[in-house]
């Protein structure tokens, strides 16, 4: 037990190390350039900000919050319903225009966009921004302790945002002054006023333009059937999270054997669940690993009683308050992979003294159903 608490912090050890000084090092330069009257690098320390920050941030995600279905259907009590709901998924492509809005803002000159393609960009990146702050907001009911860095990211998109439109309209205001003067205008306080004129009907021509947007979203959420309230039912047709109002199924329960703890709780690609089980009249997930524990020990209770029985009593003074440890899909993945010497041992036993091994792992726990 010493070993998996070792290597677990290892793990998050090496992880925090690479999730905190490259996240915070962008952080630290996007701050510069903020306040610097000429910022370094900027274009590229903001595209490494966006893309390594994001990646960053699904990784931590991932790893601390499961999540394994809509609010409505069952999950065990280690997974999440998704926070956002599947259902509204245009929201998706809102932030992901958001995005494409921000690099043209970022790359290309005010003097180089036309004022509509302008005012759309901004636009999108308002909305994007107001979507991101309600997912920070959403998460905030489960994050807790190392999670807080999810808000470096929240927080360094919406530095980046404000930087880029705050540096388009300076743009725009000596793309102006620029014309004005091209055009033979001497007298300072007209020339001053002409450009606040034009910046107060290129605000204007921004407040339209976002409004249009609006209702074209609109527009769409109605077409496909979700309704006007879609963006917000995105977030509260869920549970688990801030703002959800639905109440899920009860979950699987897998409490009291920790390999049931890690069949339910790690993730599906490392402890491959097989399907449902019962165990005590509770439905749980299984999968390989766990069956072959329990053939083994169902052939040493058969074959050598008593020293099954010390086995046993082992197992429940030390394996149940290991499952009490295991409370991220991280650690679960972890206890598996170091489970598996002992699982070849278990089946080398097994198929060493019984005639039908795999008659024996496949009857373990009374079969449910298929595990969707």
């Amino acid at each position: 037990m010493r070993s998996v608490y070792a290597g677990d912090i290892m793990g998050m050890l090496i992880f925090g190390i690479i999730d905190i000084v490259i996240p915070g090092t962008l952080t630290i330069w996007n701050i510069y350039n903020c306040i610097a009257e000429k910022p370094k690098l900027e274009k590229l320390i903001s595209t490494l900000t966006v893309f390594i920050g994001a990646v960053f941030y699904a990784a931590l995600f991932t790893l601390n919050y499961e999540e394994a279905g809509d609010w409505y259907e069952q999950v065990n009590t280690m997974q999440y319903h998704y926070c956002v709901s599947s259902e509204y998924w245009l929201i998706g492509w809102i932030v992901f225009f958001g995005f494409i809005g921000y690099f043209f803002l970022l790359y290309v000159r005010a003097d180089g966009l036309p004022p509509l393609i302008s005012a759309f960009s901004i636009s999108l990146l308002i909305l994007m921004n107001i979507i991101q702050i309600a997912f920070a907001l959403q998460i905030s009911k489960n994050v807790d302790g190392a999670d807080c860095l999810l808000y470096v990211y929240h927080a360094n998109i919406l530095l980046l945002s404000a930087r880029v439109i705050h540096r388009h309209m300076k743009e725009e205001a000596e793309f102006f002054r620029d014309r004005l003067s091209s055009n033979g205008e001497q007298k300072r306080y007209s020339r001053i006023y002409k450009i606040t004129d034009s910046l107060s009907k290129y605000s204007i021509l921004i407040f339209v333009v976002l409004f249009f947007v609006i209702a074209i979203i609109e527009i769409i959420f109605v077409l496909l059937g979700q309704g006007l309230d879609a963006p917000v039912k995105a977030f509260t047709d869920t549970a688990d999270w801030t703002f959800s109002k639905q109440i899920p199924p009860p979950p699987l329960d897998y409490d009291g054997h920790y390999l049931c703890t890690v069949a339910a709780g790690g993730h599906r690609k490392v402890v491959k669940p097989l399907r449902l089980g019962t165990r005590r009249n509770e439905t749980i997930v299984v999968n390989r690993q766990l069956c072959i524990a329990n053939a083994f020990e169902e052939l040493i209770q058969e074959k050598l009683p008593r020293f099954h029985k010390k086995i046993r009593n082992f197992y429940d003074t030390y394996g149940y308050p290991l499952s009490r440890k295991i409370t991220t899909p991280f650690r679960a993945d972890l206890i598996y992979i170091m489970m598996k010497p002992l699982e070849w041992i278990f089946l080398i036993v097994l198929y060493t003294f019984d005639l039908r091994p795999e008659q024996r792992i496949a009857r373990q726990y009374t079969y449910t159903g298929p595990l969707d």
